[in-house]
């Protein structure tokens, strides 16, 4: 599956379409071989490698640290024990400094999943472009992007779970009231500027988890495609181009990993402000 039997626009197109199964427009199920198979599906349809890929990392990273807690030793700790604690101790100091120590028994398990989670699913970006879905391609599957987080389903997902959360905490900390009148009475509390102040608290609310899943997606999504422009140039430019791209796209893929991550606890920490904005 190379430039050799696809034109570069249909070499692009292929890599960046999802394997979707869903209900097209006459009501049959079915996967979609093409963007006019896409165009004819409905709501109800579901990316199938955003959600194996997504899920097995998800396994893969409950298994790593199962692993490291089972050979867990007070003694000399081997490599992944040390790994694993180096996680722990990032997210723990991350988390004091943010949120403080109030107590909250959700805030740092889901933080460390996050980080580690989505510093998975933001690794694949590093297997080379052709790799899996050329695998996928000889067992008759026509798609199969291998990146979750180049999927906006998949980061919008997780940024609107965190919103969940963060509506939840408005109304069990502050209660419905309070949290309903600060919608209107921040940031002029004058009873005049209140259907200004909660047009601007609407977008401010929606603005959070949007901006929340669209930077992760797009700073994976850029990485990705000039990843396949790269696998459309000669062989030898390829290794001149991937080697210094991939070397410098292991720093976006941690960065993105953790500003994801902080973002969180900063979401989580301003629905338990009991006080002013």
């Amino acid at each position: 599956m190379t430039g050799d039997t696809l034109t570069s626009d249909q070499y692009i197109q292929h890599h960046l379409t999802n394997l979707t199964y869903g209900q097209f427009a006459d009501g049959h199920w079915g996967f979609a071989h093409g963007a006019e198979d896409l165009a004819e599906m409905g709501f109800w349809s579901i990316n199938v490698d955003t959600m194996f890929w997504s899920l097995t990392l998800g396994f893969v990273f409950l298994f790593i640290f199962m692993a490291a807690a089972r050979k867990a030793t007070t003694g000399v700790p081997g490599t992944l024990q040390n790994l694993c604690e180096i996680a722990v101790e990032f997210v723990e100091d991350n988390v004091t400094q943010v949120f403080g120590t109030r107590p909250n028994a959700i805030i740092g398990p889901l933080s460390l999943t996050i980080l580690v989670w989505v510093f998975l699913m933001n690794l694949m970006d590093l297997i080379p472009v052709d790799f899996i879905p050329h695998a996928a391609q000889l067992a008759g599957v026509p798609y199969f992007k291998v990146v979750a987080t180049t999927d906006p389903n998949a980061t919008l997902g997780m940024s609107f779970g965190v919103f969940v959360l963060v509506l939840y905490y408005n109304f069990k900390i502050k209660g419905p009231f309070k949290f309903g009148a600060g919608l209107f009475t921040h940031p002029i509390p004058h009873w005049s500027m209140y259907w200004f102040n909660f047009i601007l608290e609407i977008v401010d609310m929606i603005a959070k988890p949007l901006s929340h899943g669209l930077r992760l997606f797009g700073n994976l999504y850029a990485g990705e495609m000039i990843f396949i422009l790269i696998a459309l140039l000669p062989f030898y430019a390829q290794w001149a181009l991937s080697l210094p791209w991939a070397i410098f796209h292991i720093l976006i893929i941690g960065l993105q990993a953790f500003v994801f991550m902080i973002l969180t606890i900063v979401y989580l920490t301003q629905a338990h402000e009991t006080g002013e904005h």
